[in-house]
């Protein structure tokens, strides 16, 4: 059942696309953190800071968000092969009716 593993595709992308993400979160929050060590004032430094912890916030819910996005459509994927396995197994079971043509007089 061939079909099946798609799932597991979309879930070992999803997770790679996770990796990706929180890679470019955590780059940009180190950015802005760069600069809050480079501020001049107390209250510079501290906007960065807030600044930074919402970068990573954010970018936390988006990756979150990401990955149950393809874990639903992962497991829809999987209802819906099974739901077609099960109709085409009792399409088989029920037996073909020919259709009997009565004889016109």
């Amino acid at each position: 059942m061939a079909e099946a593993d798609l799932d597991v595709i979309i879930r070992q992308i999803a997770k790679a696309q996770n990796k990706t993400l929180m890679a470019a979160v955590k780059k940009r929050r180190d950015r802005i953190m760069a600069q809050a060590a480079k501020a001049k004032d107390k209250e510079t430094r501290d906007k960065f800071r807030l600044i930074a912890k919402s970068a990573m916030l954010l970018g936390t819910a988006a990756a979150k968000r990401l990955q149950n996005s393809a874990e639903n459509a992962a497991d829809s994927y999987v209802r819906a092969m099974r739901n077609a396995a099960e109709e085409a197994a009792a399409a088989a079971k029920k037996p073909v009716k020919k259709a009997v043509k009565k004889k016109e007089e």
